[in-house]
Parts: C-alpha cells; structure tokens; sequence
C-alpha cells in the first residue's frame, strides 16, 4: 500500500489565503454587484516597470536566434545578475557580499521553505507570532512539529509573542534555539527592526550556535536611513545568518518570478561527527539537484532593475505603495483605530475595533463595506484581535477602501 507524507495531515484545514479566497467567493457569488476591494493578498497590482520590459523583450528576440538562443543557465544564476546584485544591493552599502555567495531562484517563498531540505530534523525552531504562515506550515510538512493547539501553535516550535504590548519586539528565546525565522520589514505587522534589535539576535546566535533564516523581501519599502535594509550590516551576521529578497515586491515580479538567496561561504556548521559543513555547499547541491534556475529573460529583466532608470522607476513604484499605505493608515486613525506599521513597509497591522475577533472584522468588512483584508489570527494565536491590510492597490481602490472604512465606523 502507498504511504503518504502524514505530516501535512497536521495541518489547518487550509493555507490561510486560500480560505479567504473561498470566503470571498461565497460573497460575491452572493451578491454579483457588489464592488469588492481586496487589500488581503500582497499581490502587485502596477505594471512592470519600463527598463525591465525592454530588458525582457531584447531578451526575447535573442531567444529567437541560434546564435544567442540561452537553453540551461548557470546554476546559482546568471554572472551578469549575481554581479549586479553584489554591487548595488551589498557593496554600494557598504556590505560585504560576494556575487557566488548569492542564489538565484524563483521566489522568496520557496527559499524560506525549501532551506529546510539542508538542514536536519532535530532543530529546535522559534518563530515570531505572528507569522508568515510559510514559516510554520513548511516546518510542520518536514515533520519537525507536533500537532496544533486549539490557537494553532504546533508542539515543537517556539513562539514569540509581537504585540502592542512589547511594541512588536521579540524577546529573545528563554531556552537555546537553533534556527530562528526573522521577517523585517515585517510581514504581516509592517514593523521594523533595528540595529540594536538585530545586533541582539545575531549575537544569540552567535552563542547559541544558531542559524538565523531572514526574510528581507521587503527592504525596498525602508525609507529610514537609521534602520538595516540587510541582516550583513550587523557584525557577525555572516557568520549565523541567511538572507532571502525578492523582486517581487520591489519591482512587481510577482507574476514573473525571481529572488536570491545568500548564502555565506564562512556560515558552517558542526555535523554529527563533529566536523565543520558549509551550509553553501550544501545549498548549492540542493539548487544543482532539484531547480533548473530561472530563465535568462526574467533575470535580464531582473538586472534592469540595477540600471539607471530602472532604479528610479522602482523608486517610484515603491513610493506609489507607501503612499497607499500612509492613506491606509492616516485614514483609519482618523476615526479612531489603533493602527501599526505602514511606513517602512506595504502593510497596515491594525487593532480591530470593538474587541472583534479577526475573523469576525474579515466577516463584517467583508459583508458591510465590501472590503477584503487578512484576519491577523491568521498569521498565529498572537495575530488574534488584529487585522492586516495590504498597500498593493490602486490609488483609486486605496482612496475608496478609506472611504467605506470611516464609513463603517461612524
């Protein structure tokens, strides 16, 4: 008889986004002229920017001749992107990050959970709360979890509660971790972290031994000088930590698909024999076994993110989505709800209002002003009695959501 993998039966009924996709479903098929507005999902919604579509289409018509035809490229990804990324996003700041430390790959999303693969089975994980479910969900289908509680923590991890009441900063672990998932700007909350938060966690990993996962997909959105834009500026950091971005965010390749990965060449760590591993070593076996990389006109496109005008082209994206954000976030604290995050980041984490339970607001949004957000309870036991909206919108739909929103609650 065929076994299955009976770790995904651990988990919540569904992904946290799929179910509200078949909550908004239900309602529009209800109610088909409805308007909805939906500032759940992160998704882009504002075309690729000029540089990388001419970028794209160039590479288009070399795929159209023998002479420049690209079939398999390199494995970590193309030179020509790997040395752009070196350049701009580390070494013009000051960062040291060597361009074969960096993996190109086709989304942040699967890096989080497929390092997974080279790491072992008896780590002990902490995670914040809440969470990327990402994070979570991929640990419980590795088998590296118990079952879920009636709040939906699962035995094995540890969680670290981020409310208004620690000001969404973290304790440090009351016991020694080996791997910590770090998310900053944050995703859902849209906090920040600082020097001095950061410099903490690398420093307990430094003593502890520990590995820290950090997802910076959302660093274009930092416009405070003051507050790291990567974990590497911490001293230290290369020698405990891993970082995944995205373009996704910063350059609208949600529907495109590329990120990166770095991997330090002087991050190791002790096997069982007591020997010293290369975790990019390893990483790199990985990627060479199970991905074939990402095609050479999505990364030509990718690399025209680093030219001249494509950087001042993603300026101005990212610039459109915070001002959603600063909209979002003005707009609700004018009729009086508590409201976090949204300036460093595309995402507005807010308290709901008259101590509704985040599903309960979703319902009531939803049915009374047509509008879609992310229950935070979603996001982890901690995440209950908030709500996260999300920037990536039109100016048109952003303005109106405010509208209904203030609506609602006069």
């Amino acid at each position: 008889m065929t076994a299955i993998n009976e770790n995904f039966l651990k988990l919540k009924a569904g992904y946290l986004f799929p179910e509200i996709g078949r909550r908004v479903n239900a309602f529009v098929e209800a109610n088909p002229k409805a308007k909805v507005i939906k500032l759940g999902i992160g998704d882009v919604t504002e075309p690729l920017p000029p540089a990388v579509i001419e970028a794209m289409h160039k590479a288009l018509d070399e795929m159209a001749s023998r002479e420049t035809f690209k079939g398999y490229g390199p494995e970590q990804g193309y030179g020509f992107l790997r040395d752009a990324i070196a350049k701009h996003d580390y070494a013009d700041r000051g960062v040291k990050v060597n361009a074969d430390e960096i993996f190109i790959s086709d989304g942040s999303k699967c890096d989080t959970g497929n390092i997974l693969d080279i790491l072992g089975n008896d780590n002990l994980i902490a995670v914040l709360d809440p969470v990327y479910p990402v994070y979570v969900d991929t640990n419980v289908m590795a088998g590296h979890t118990g079952s879920a509680d009636s709040q939906g923590r699962y035995q094995g991890l540890v969680y670290l509660p981020v409310t208004a009441e620690n000001d969404f900063t973290p304790e440090l672990p009351s016991e020694p971790v080996d791997v910590i998932y770090l998310c900053y700007p944050n995703n859902p909350t849209g906090v920040v972290a600082t020097k001095e938060t950061l410099k903490k966690w690398v420093d307990y990993a430094i003593e502890n031994k520990a590995i820290i996962l950090y997802d910076a997909a959302y660093e274009a959105f930092i416009t405070d000088s003051d507050i790291p834009r990567s974990i590497y500026e911490i001293e230290g950091a290369r020698d405990v930590a891993i970082e995944f971005r995205s373009f996704s965010k910063t350059a609208g390749f949600t529907g495109t698909r590329c990120a990166f990965t770095v991997v330090p060449k002087t991050l190791t760590v002790k096997s069982s024999a007591g020997n010293d591993v290369s975790l990019h070593q390893l990483w790199n076996r990985r990627q060479s076994t199970k991905f074939n990389g990402v095609s050479y006109v999505i990364q030509k496109g990718a690399e025209a993110v680093y030219s001249e005008a494509g950087q001042q082209q993603v300026k101005e994206l990212v610039s459109f989505y915070l001002e959603n954000a600063r909209l979002l976030r003005e707009g609700l604290e004018k009729v009086g709800i508590e409201v976090y995050g949204g300036v460093n980041a595309p995402y507005v984490w807010l308290k709901t209002p008259d101590e509704l339970g985040s599903w309960e607001f979703f319902d009531h949004l939803l049915e009374k002003a047509h509008l879609v957000g992310t229950p935070g309870s979603g996001f982890g036991a901690a995440g209950e009695g908030y709500f996260r909206l999300s920037a990536f919108n039109s100016r048109e739909n952003v303005e109106e959501a405010v509208k209904r929103i203030q609506k609602l609650m006069e």
